[in-house]
């Protein structure tokens, strides 16, 4: 599974962002629906942290306490794509974010995916 994340950038506080993430695999196989998708993102000088996750049919969503309210995630199956959407974004929300993929489709983000994406900077000022 190939991940590709887009729509990181430099925000103000308070100000909105919205990531999306496209995913794709071996053309013989690949079913975007098959998999649980999630966010994880790394600021500097941290560890890796989950941020939120959705199961196959998008009909259930886990957040990390730190974005939960502030933060949606939805996927569109028929696109292939999941996305992030980030309100009232914080200075603390600065980090490289990383589209996730894992063989569960029902997975819940408490354990390490199965796939990494390469990550998309997002950068918030006070």
């Amino acid at each position: 599974v190939q991940l590709q994340a887009f729509g990181g950038g430099l925000v103000q506080a308070g100000d909105s962002l919205r990531l999306s993430c496209a995913a794709s695999g071996s053309p013989s196989g690949f079913s975007f629906s098959s998999y649980g998708m999630g966010w994880f993102r790394q600021a500097p000088g941290k560890e890796r942290e989950f941020v939120a996750a959705i199961v196959w049919a998008g009909t259930r969503t886990s957040y990390a306490d730190s974005v939960r309210g502030r933060f949606q995630i939805s996927r569109d199956n028929a696109k292939d794509t999941v996305f992030l959407q980030m309100n009232s974004l914080k200075p603390e929300d600065t980090a490289v974010h990383y589209c996730t993929a894992d063989d569960h489709p029902d997975y819940d983000g408490a354990s390490p995916p199965t796939y990494w994406g390469q990550g998309t900077q997002v950068t918030v000022s006070s």
